[in-house]
């Protein structure tokens, strides 16, 4: 299981790519959060570090030769006192099985430097981002129930007595609940409503357009991002929320 975090974090990045994996290493170190940052360019060498027990969130690539990310974490759960993880990624197909693994977060590359700090947050939220309990959803279909996480919920949308999630991999949920007690409930896990039937989430807003005075927000859903209309009433509330969060 996870353990306390101390105030400076000692983190390590592990990529096989060599200018990515510098690139994190740079932007974590200035981070203050950040007491240290090592680096592992392939899954074998990531274990030897991790398994010297001084490392406290661990960055991984989940596409790497021989032993890949997501491998890695199966194998840290199995540790008694094991690091909280990132997946690093170009491709978001993994993110439901990262997040079954209990990842803290699910970074895209290009990685930006405020989404990289929001994921440093994430993990030092007394750890309520790595505890499935608090970030769960249960979804019902032909009598099947998922557990969704609420970290991969990209948007969600009223339609009547209902709400559909819409998730980073693509696939859409109905669950029977208002979208308006949604929205409180979620408020404080970084959703922000932008429009009388639509809630997005703040970690995953790849854009913000304002064309002729009208803005509106892009969002991954899948391999095809979504473009949401801000309503004017909720704009500057939605542009100082989204602000806070980069800073």
């Amino acid at each position: 299981m996870s353990q306390d975090l101390p105030m400076g974090l000692r983190a390590l990045v592990v990529d096989d790519e060599k200018p990515v994996l510098d690139e994190l290493v740079w932007l974590l170190g200035r981070d203050e959060r950040i007491a240290s940052v090592r680096a592992a360019q392939s899954g074998t060498e990531a274990l030897r570090v991790l398994e010297g027990g001084d490392v406290d969130l661990v960055f991984l690539d989940v596409a790497m030769p021989g032993l890949n990310g997501l491998e890695i974490a199966k194998l840290l759960a199995r540790f008694t006192h094991s690091p909280r993880i990132v997946f690093v990624t170009a491709h978001d197909a993994h993110a439901v099985d990262a997040f079954e693994l209990n990842a803290v977060d699910y970074l895209l590359k290009p990685i930006r430097e405020e989404r990289l700090r929001e994921s440093v947050r994430r993990a030092t939220a007394d750890g309520t981002t790595s505890q499935p309990g608090n970030d769960t959803i249960a979804v019902e279909l032909g009598g099947v129930t998922r557990f969704v996480s609420r970290s991969t919920v990209t948007y969600a949308e009223a339609q009547g007595d209902y709400v559909r999630l819409h998730t980073l991999d693509g696939t859409s949920h109905l669950i029977r609940t208002p979208l308006g007690a949604l929205a409180d409930e979620w408020d404080g896990a970084g959703f922000v409503r932008i429009h009388r039937s639509t809630v997005i989430n703040l970690a995953h807003v790849r854009e913000v357009r304002m064309v002729s005075g009208r803005c509106s927000i892009v969002v991954p859903f899948g391999a095809s991002p979504v473009e949401l209309q801000v309503a004017r009433r909720h704009v500057r509330a939605v542009r100082e929320r989204i602000q806070d969060r980069a800073t």
